[in-house]
């Protein structure tokens, strides 16, 4: 049996669910012992444990230059002591280039096949990848195994699925049979599925796979090489899904190169040579918004990006004040604000927000909303797990920068003890009230556990500060609390109008901050946060041309 036979009914349950929208997950996000096995997650562990300070030697990638490795451990502050081997730019697009004249000429069908046998062994290792992603980017330990094992599988097949039916979208071939009166003209025409050429996949810190696997994969199925640069922080979550990848290649007698790993430093990165390399055509960045708008800028490149954005939160009305005070609360303190789809600007009415029991003012709701933070930083059951650990230094110095800011801070920023691990890099939420005319404070991202209580003159300027945001600014969340119609409506027509994507009426648990496969769209493509979207059909097609032949009908 075929690889494509042997996974030919996962493809066709994503297809369908690429059509429905609704829910579907193809790797299941609970880290079971009966679905992933009793000694799963020890392995794992025990995996992660005996690769710290040593050479990363699972790619087959031969001749290094050298090795190197600088990730940190936030829940330790201490060096992995993994190293990686170093390829110069022009040896990596080297390699790409011989592999693309392999990997193009596989068929859909193949390449298909053996991309979703990469996603059946990788899903053997999402405890060994939790550990990682923990490690290097301070996530809690079961958003880094859901991020970055299941979800970010399901992001991958996602991509696959998306691919493989663009790629089947049109005939190979057919016969052209044009009536001419007493005669016919025809011939045969043939179409071919061009890819662009040498994909480079530039990763974040924060979510090494998740934000890159699916331009990997979205390259690998349409017929492209890719080279995978990860952000030096965050090395081993992603290096273990370009093993994976490069063993099932080998297996089936294909150049491993087809998908390279690209180590570099913060003292010396390699993502500008890359990228600005003539045989590389596609770029896909997630990242800062002065290097993402950089490489937007670069001729004869295809470029897919996911930049900083700010993101609101506009109050109006609610049911219930504490359900949504505590949702909301939850939203900051998850992975202490270090998600692109974080709540940033909460837009609140001056006369407060309508209740069924009458209307909350601005200061009880912050109040109400602050306590809310700090009951579940306490909780000693919950709190240094939702909030994780932060990923850099900077941010940590970004909170504190954030509490003099000209505004009252209705809550300061504070370390708590994580108890599994003392010296663990933490910081919980700040929260500054800010006027609404202050938009040089509110009008970009302050990346990290910071939240701006933005006092609007009513609804009306709530929006449109909100839209103003999205437009000039980026944004790939919002959420909004109404319960009224038109007012809903009018949110939701004004951030269309923005191409930001709007949670309304979140309580429970559920957040604003999640973004499913199959069925959200991650970041829009619309607006300054980014000029792409996972996963729309644009994601897959700007990956490949197609080429028509023809030729008369021999008689």
């Amino acid at each position: 049996m075929s690889l494509f036979e042997k996974h030919k009914p996962l493809l066709e349950q994503a297809i369908d669910a690429l059509h429905a929208r609704t829910f579907y997950a193809a790797f299941p996000e609970a880290p079971a012992p009966a679905v992933y096995g009793e000694s799963a997650d020890s392995n794992g562990k025990e995996k992660f444990q005996n690769a710290l300070g040593k050479k990363f030697d699972e790619l087959l990638q031969p001749n290094p230059t050298g090795w190197i490795g600088r990730e940190e451990s936030p829940y330790t502050q201490d060096a992995l002591g993994i190293t990686y081997p170093v390829f110069t730019p022009d040896v990596l697009v080297e390699r790409a280039t011989a592999a693309f004249h392999v990997w193009r000429k596989v068929s859909v069908t193949d390449r298909t096949g053996i991309l979703l046998e990469s996603l059946a062994r990788i899903k053997e290792r999402f405890f060994e990848i939790a550990y990682a992603t923990m490690h290097t980017t301070g996530q809690g330990y079961m958003m880094a195994f859901q991020a970055s094992g299941p979800h970010a599988a399901d992001r991958a097949l996602e991509a696959i699925a998306a691919g493989y039916e663009e790629l089947q979208r049109y005939p190979s071939a057919a016969l052209w049979d044009k009536p001419m009166g007493k005669f016919n003209i025809q011939l045969n025409k043939e179409w071919r599925a061009v890819p662009k050429g040498i994909s480079v996949v530039i990763g974040c810190s924060t979510f090494p796979t998740w934000n890159s696997v699916t331009g990997i994969y979205g390259s690998l199925i349409t017929g492209n090489p890719v080279i995978v640069k990860p952000h030096p922080g965050a090395v081993l979550p992603i290096a273990i899904f370009v093993s994976e990848i490069q063993h099932v290649l080998k297996a089936n007698n294909l150049d491993p190169n087809i998908c390279q790993l690209a180590v570099d430093t913060i003292e010396q990165p390699i993502a500008k040579v890359l990228a600005e390399h003539p045989s590389v055509k596609l770029i896909d960045f997630t990242g800062n918004s002065v290097f993402g708008s950089y490489l937007e800028t670069l001729q004869g490149k295809t470029v897919f990006t996911e930049k900083t954005g700010v993101n609101s939160v506009i109050l109006d009305s609610v049911d219930d004040a504490d359900k949504v005070a505590a949702n909301l609360a939850f939203s900051v303190n998850l992975y202490s604000g270090q998600m692109c789809t974080a709540p940033q600007n909460f837009y609140i009415p001056a006369a407060g927000i309508k209740t069924p029991s009458g209307t909350l003012s601005f200061d009880d709701f912050a109040q109400k909303f602050a306590d809310n933070i700090s009951s579940l930083v306490d909780n000693p059951k919950a709190g240094p797990y939702v909030l994780g650990a932060v990923q850099n230094q900077k941010t940590s110095e970004r909170v504190l920068e954030a509490e003099k800011l000209p505004g009252k801070v209705w809550l300061k920023s504070r370390s708590f003890e994580n108890p599994m691990f003392k010296n663990a890099r933490v910081a919980t939420p700040v929260v500054v009230e800010v006027d609404a005319g202050k938009k040089d404070i509110f009008s970009k991202e302050l990346f990290g556990p910071i939240v701006l209580l933005i006092k609007t003159k009513d609804t009306n300027q709530s929006i449109a500060l909100a839209q103003e945001m999205a437009l000039r600014h980026g944004a790939i969340s919002c959420g909004a609390y109404t319960t009224d119609a038109v007012v809903r409506e009018k949110i939701a027509d004004e951030m269309s109008l923005a191409a930001t994507p709007v949670s309304f009426n979140l309580t429970g648990g559920i957040y604003m901050n999640q973004n499913a496969a199959f069925s959200d769209f991650h970041v829009t493509g619309g607006n300054p946060a980014g000029n792409a979207s996972f996963t729309n059909p644009d994601y897959v097609t700007k990956r490949f041309t197609w080429v028509g032949h023809r030729e008369p009908v021999k008689l």
